[in-house]
């Protein structure tokens, strides 16, 4: 399991106040308004930061870290990941997963043939679709779905699938 979460990617500066421009990659942006201490990603280090405000436009949320006060000061920011600690993340509910634990899983169909092993996590409108590869280097596109997805076992490291007709073709 990961130690850390993404949250956002900032995008840009906003102003010249020192406010950067995030793109939020969680599922609800709100949850913002709630973190006290994020972890900028600079690739070669994590940079602890203190939220001083965020406030929301489009789907763009502007914050603004705490004794950084010069859009001069948070252009080096520029396409970095925003992380939170796993204590930091949002309570999930019963049935909800973070995708970062849920990549690798081994995806097994309702009869036990291994289907592959999940890639990605495709967020659309109506339901997330979960890309798996096969063993033979393909792709398959799996609704997520109760109907599709009938467990996740964590433990086993295997998310348990009942492949609905068109799905393999």
């Amino acid at each position: 399991m990961e130690d850390l979460l993404q949250v956002g990617i900032i995008t840009g500066t906003h102003g010249l106040k020192g406010e950067v421009k995030v793109f939020p990659t969680t599922d609800d942006k709100e949850r913002f308004n709630d973190l006290d201490t994020v972890l900028i990603n600079t690739g070669d280090e994590m940079i602890e930061q203190h939220v001083e405000y965020c406030k929301f436009f489009k789907q763009f949320v502007f914050v603004k870290f705490r004794g950084i006060d010069d859009i001069n000061d948070v252009e080096k920011y520029k396409r970095c990941p925003l992380m939170v600690t796993r204590e930091d993340a949002v309570p999930l509910e019963e049935d909800e997963y973070f995708v970062a634990d849920l990549l690798g899983l081994t995806i097994v169909d309702d009869s036990g043939v291994t289907i592959g092993v999940l890639e990605n996590v495709i967020a659309t409108g109506a339901n997330d679709v979960y890309e798996v590869r096969t063993p033979d280097g393909g792709d398959v596109l799996l609704p997520a779905i109760k109907d599709c997805i009938l467990d996740v076992d964590m433990e086993e490291k295997i998310i348990l699938v009942h492949m609905l007709k068109g799905l393999m073709e």
